[in-house]
This record gives structure tokens, C-alpha cells and sequence, in this order.
């Protein structure tokens, strides 16, 4: 990473090293980032991709994920963070912000945000936190329009199109296998399998559909929690952990405020703290510092004797 205020890899090279990391046989790790900051850290740890998640984008605006957030908020924290890391950014774009049109516009807007893909889930508009009862899908049909204007609209062949079925949960594993092989056929690059609940799950899913597959380790939902070895064992291409860097840093935030509120000192906490020198080397501190000492040097030529 060499420019200090946006990536020097360009959003198709980006999009690129995603399609080839889905295809080389290694998983693909995309934890979820709530900030720019966060996702500059991702890349620092070494994983090969960065998630942005619905939920995580409206629980950070203090919303609950049932639809609420717009399509604008999203694409400009997905924007915000794509900027800040050198790594593939795939973000969800719940069902599109709308019908298969608007499903359109939010693959164009996400192209020109720099994003490396996004993905479309077949739930009903306002749609539901994936690993909450009560969901519903939309007819397939319906879904496969989405998918369709989706792919009509990409304008960069390399951007990856994910679909997302919430089925399993609604309508049983059979019929989101089903419905997976369909949207693989309407062009989807990639298929997220929400709300399975065991290895034999994915197990039965992956030897069903032939095309890349992208499995959801979030905490406290339905889903046993697997280890990316595990998953890349059974054949999955992608993993995201959407809401992980989000729960670990709220946990903390609610404990140390609480003990702040009770002592009235921070004190117990510093040894907890990221230190402002790994803070500093994150953001790149001493090189702004050296590009600003070269321009305050800098002298006109006519100046000089």
C-alpha cells in the first residue's frame, strides 16, 4: 500500500485476486470491518478479504437490521472503507434496496465505490436478520429478475455477484439447493448459504451445486461455528465473520464504561488499550509526516539564488 489517501490497486485488480482466491483451492477469509480503521487492521493480520455487513452498518447507526438502512448510507461506508485497504471488499447489499431495477443501481453504485462484489438475498422486502425466525423468501422467479438486472448492469465482468438464499431456514435444504443451482444459472458468481446448521449441511450443499460457495461464521445465530480449515475441508470458497470485530469491540466499550461510571478512572483499562504507537503505525503516521515535511521544503525555483 504506497498511496496514503486511497488504494494503489485498482477495483478490477482487486476484483480479480477475489475471483482467483475463490478458485485456488484455499479459503478465502473475509472478516468484517465497521470502519475503515478496522478494515486497514484485516489487511494487517493477514486475511484475504474484508466483509462489510448489512447488520453491522445499521447496528453502527444504532438500527436494528430489518431493512432500514438506504442504499446511499451503504455505499458510502463501503467506500469509506474500500479506500483504506489494499484488500477485495465484498459487502452485503441485503435485497437490493428494492426490486430488480434498484438491484441494478446498487450494483453500479458499489462498481464505483470500488467495491470487489456485493451479494443479493432472496428474502422479501423489508428484509430480516438472516438467522432470525420469521423470514420469508421471495418466489424464485423473482429472485432470478434480481439476479439477472444484477449481472446486466455490471459493467466490470471481474465484479463478483453473490446470491444469497435464506431458504434452507424457510423452505428446507432441498429447496435452497434448488433454488442455488438457479441463481448459478441466472450468472451468480458465487453462492452464500445462510442459516445451515451442521457440517452435514454444507456437506449436502456442496455436493450439490458446482460453483463457489460462501459460508456465514457469525456468533449467536443458528449456525454451528466452524474453523475456516474445516470449511475449506468441506469444500467452501469463502468465509465471512461479519459481526465479530463489532461484538468483540462493543463487549469491551459496554465493560470499561461501566467501570469508569463505578470508579470514575480509566486506569485499570490502559494495559487493555491498543497503544497510540500501534494506533499511529495503522494509520500511517510517520509517512504523512514525511510526505508534509516535503512540501513544507519545497521551494519555487524562481526563489532560489
Amino acid at each position: 500500500m504506497s498511496g496514503l489517501f486511497s488504494s494503489t490497486v485498482t477495483p478490477t485488480q482487486r476484483r480479480q485476486a477475489f475471483r482467483d482466491g475463490l478458485n485456488s483451492g484455499k479459503i478465502q477469509r473475509l472478516p468484517g470491518a465497521f470502519s475503515p480503521l478496522v478494515a486497514r487492521a484485516v489487511q494487517d493480520a493477514g486475511f484475504e478479504g474484508v466483509y462489510i455487513s448489512g447488520a453491522v452498518v445499521a447496528a453502527d447507526l444504532a438500527l436494528p437490521d430489518i431493512g432500514l438502512t438506504t442504499l446511499d448510507e451503504v455505499v458510502g461506508r463501503s467506500r469509506q472503507i474500500a479506500r483504506a485497504t489494499d484488500l477485495p471488499v465484498l459487502v452485503d447489499a441485503d435485497t437490493g434496496f428494492g426490486e430488480p431495477m434498484s438491484a441494478a443501481r446498487t450494483v453500479a453504485a458499489l462498481e464505483d465505490a470500488g467495491i470487489a462484489g456485493c451479494h443479493l438475498e432472496d428474502q422479501v422486502n423489508p428484509k430480516r436478520c438472516g438467522h432470525l425466525d420469521g423470514k420469508e423468501v421471495v418466489p424464485t422467479e423473482l429472485m432470478l429478475r434480481r439476479i439477472g438486472a444484477a449481472v446486466k448492469e455490471r459493467r466490470d465482468d471481474s465484479f463478483v455477484i453473490c446470491a444469497r438464499t435464506d431458504a434452507a431456514g424457510v423452505e428446507g435444504i432441498d429447496s435452497a439447493i434448488e433454488r442455488a443451482k438457479a441463481y448459478a444459472d441466472a450468472g451468480a458468481d458465487l453462492i452464500f448459504t445462510e442459516a445451515l446448521h451442521t457440517p452435514a449441511d454444507f456437506e449436502k450443499f456442496r455436493a450439490a451445486v458446482d460453483v463457489p460457495l460462501l459460508a456465514n461464521m457469525t456468533e449467536f445465530g443458528k449456525t454451528e461455528l466452524l474453523s475456516a480449515s474445516q470449511l475449506e475441508g468441506l469444500g467452501y470458497n469463502a468465509v465471512i465473520y461479519p459481526v465479530t470485530t463489532l461484538r468483540i469491540a462493543m463487549g469491551q466499550v459496554e465493560d470499561a464504561l461501566a467501570d469508569i461510571a463505578e470508579t470514575g478512572t480509566q486506569t485499570e483499562w490502559v494495559g487493555r488499550m491498543q497503544h497510540r504507537s500501534r494506533l499511529y503505525e495503522l494509520l500511517r503516521y510517520s509517512e504523512y509526516n514525511a510526505f508534509d515535511q516535503q512540501i513544507f521544503t519545497y521551494q519555487n525555483p524562481s526563489e532560489r539564488g
